[in-house]
């Protein structure tokens, strides 16, 4: 089958799309509909297919453009991918182009490698997700490549971090756990400076929250089984950049075989839709559960960025325009076990990884373990909430509830 053309009419949805102009709720609507993609229905239908068929030998002796859009093999994606690929984009002001991965991980994973050979330097956060600095040591250390940690919140310091051969710095804000909200403007310009790539984990904010690219930063990653597929049920990864920066992402995900299942990118594709009204829904819920927790006795601290004089709230009131449901709170004087009695007394929030579903989660954490710059006090016992769409005073009523049973 070679590159065939659409209804011969454009479609007002195949029009929207390409308009970077519109509010992020109409782009959420319409973006990935090219009617050369979705023909005369709403959605792009899902292409399951390894083999693209060519009309002739000509038509083969010919090629094909390695770009999305143009029919080749399956590994290099066909309609209902390129529309997901093409509505990502179209969402982080800046990017020319996105690719998709598996999962969260493996965008990391994907865009380090893209950037990174041996011999080189990787700069990460110290307060990252875990699963990054695993990659750190169990990946990259064994490709030759060396990584060091930085303190995020010691920006007069970040200039010294650098030497001849660092070429990367991988950022994450707010911080994996304990929230912490970085000066990523400034960073990402420190990097530049230094001739580094400057990589943000957008997962928290998603490019409705925090425009990464704008800010500086040259790729923007997302798990995209957060906030985007919104329903616990598909896994999968992001990373949006510039023109250039993406071409070497797309043949390096090529070289590695990288490709998500059609079936799980129409289900992100359909979450993508209401991204918006549930981040608002879910944010908005969490302010209202911190304020709550912050008025608490058995609570020591409330770590959201969104909350009033919470740490970090300053910068994110200068550089994000929107938040989420994901936030963590200290517990004032409690033992492990009575934390363990609090998260099991629950019984809205389930207890399990991930976030950014309808389902509300809790699990407990301790940060101490998993820092390499910083120093977090082993007797602050944490617990990270994800905010769902349950009603807010019913989660209320739940954690007063487990706060009493902690303290029994």
């Amino acid at each position: 089958m070679g590159q065939r053309s659409g209804p011969a009419q454009r479609t007002r949805a195949g029009t929207l799309s390409k308009g970077r102009n519109h509010k992020p709720a109409t782009r959420l609507a319409s973006a990935g509909r090219r009617s050369d993609w979705t023909g005369p229905v709403v959605n792009p239908p899902v292409w399951r297919a390894s083999t693209h068929l060519y009309d002739n030998s000509a038509d083969l002796a010919a090629g094909r453009a390695n770009a999305d859009g143009q029919f080749y093999y399956g590994r290099r994606g066909s309609p209902t991918q390129w529309a997901l690929a093409d509505a990502l984009t179209s969402l982080e002001p800046g990017a020319a182009g996105t690719v998709l991965y598996p999962s969260g991980v493996s965008a990391i994973a994907g865009a380090l490698l893209s950037v990174l050979k041996a011999g080189d330097v990787l700069l990460i956060t110290d307060n990252a997700y875990e699963p990054s600095r695993t990659m750190a040591r169990a990946l990259l250390a064994d490709l030759g490549i060396e990584t060091r940690f930085f303190d995020p919140l010691d920006l007069a310091g970040f200039p010294s971090r650098f030497c001849e051969r660092t070429r990367a710095v991988l950022l994450e804000s707010p911080g994996s756990l304990t929230m912490e909200v970085c000066d990523i403007p400034a960073l990402a310009a420190i990097a530049r400076a230094h001739g580094a790539v400057s990589l943000l984990d957008n997962t928290w904010a998603s490019p409705l929250g925090f425009a990464a690219l704008e800010h500086g930063c040259d790729a923007s990653i997302m798990s995209l089984t957060k906030h985007v597929g919104g329903h616990s049920d598909v896994m999968m990864g992001s990373v949006s950049t510039g023109a250039a920066l993406y071409q070497i992402l797309r043949v390096k995900a090529q070289a590695l075989g990288l490709v998500v299942s059609p079936d799980d990118a129409a289900l992100v594709l359909r979450g993508l839709r209401t991204m918006g009204v549930r981040l608002d829904r879910a944010s908005a819920s969490a302010l209202t559960i911190a304020r709550w927790l912050r008025d608490q006795r058995q609570v020591a601290q409330v770590l959201c960025p969104m909350l009033e004089g919470s740490p970090g709230h300053e910068l994110w009131q200068r550089d994000f325009i929107g938040g989420c449901g994901l936030f963590s709170f200290v517990l004032q004087d409690h033992t492990p076990d009575q934390r363990a009695r609090f998260i099991d007394a629950l019984q809205l929030f389930g207890i399990g990884f991930s976030w950014g579903g309808f389902e509300s989660l809790a699990i407990p954490f301790d940060p101490a373990r998993v820092r390499s710059v910083t120093t977090w006090p082993p007797d602050q016992l944490g617990v990270r909430l994800s905010i769902g769409l349950e009603d807010p005073d019913d989660l209320i009523a739940d954690l007063a509830r487990a706060l009493a049973v902690m303290g029994a």
